[in-house]
C-alpha cells in the first residue's frame, strides 16, 4: 500500500518556513513560477495535482529537492544539483530501474496503475513521468525523484 501523496502540508510549511528566512504568500510563489495565485493554492490544498515541471519550479524557488517536497527524505536539498529536468537521463533512468528491478513495461504499468503507453511514452522521451506516478514508484521502492528526473547524478535511496 503506497501512503497518501501528502505535498500540501510541506508545500505549506516551505512558505512559512524556508532557505530564504521570511514567509512567502502563495501570491509570491505563483507569480515566481508563472501561475495564478488560485492554481498555486490549489496545489497546497492538494485540490490540484503539481505538474513535474510546476513541482521542479517550486522546488528551485525554495531551494529544496523534489525528494523532501514528496517527504522522502529530511534533507533539504543535495549538492550538484541540475536545476532543470533532464527527460534524456529521466528516460534512460527509469528504463534501468525497471530492467533493474526485472520488470517489463506491462509489469510497471501494472504497478503504477496506468497504461503501458505512459511507460512508453516516457521511456521514448515523450512525456515526463506523471508527479502522483513518480511518487509511488519512488515511495514504493525508495528511490529518489531527484535522482529519476536526472536533478541530480547519484542514485540515492531511502530506508
Amino acid at each position: 500500500m503506497v501512503k497518501y501523496m501528502n505535498y500540501g502540508e510541506k508545500l505549506k510549511e516551505l512558505r512559512e518556513y524556508n532557505n530564504i528566512n521570511r514567509r512567502v504568500s502563495q501570491k509570491e510563489v505563483a507569480e515566481a513560477i508563472g501561475i495564478k495565485r488560485s492554481s498555486y493554492n490549489q496545489f497546497e490544498q492538494q485540490y490540484d495535482i503539481i505538474p513535474i515541471k510546476r513541482l521542479n519550479q517550486i522546488a528551485n524557488f525554495f531551494n529544496v529537492s523534489i525528494d523532501y517536497i514528496f517527504d522522502l527524505t529530511k534533507e533539504l536539498n543535495y549538492s550538484k544539483v541540475n536545476y532543470n529536468i533532464d527527460l534524456e537521463k529521466s528516460s534512460q533512468r527509469l528504463k534501468e530501474f525497471r530492467k533493474n528491478n526485472k520488470l517489463t513495461q506491462i509489469e510497471l504499468a501494472k504497478i503504477l496503475k496506468v497504461s503501458p503507453s505512459v511507460i512508453i511514452h516516457h521511456e521514448t522521451k515523450r512525456n515526463p513521468l506523471g508527479t502522483p506516478f513518480l511518487y509511488e514508484l519512488c515511495f514504493k521502492y525508495n528511490i529518489s525523484a531527484d535522482y529519476l528526473l536526472g536533478r541530480i547524478d547519484y542514485p540515492k535511496n531511502f530506508k
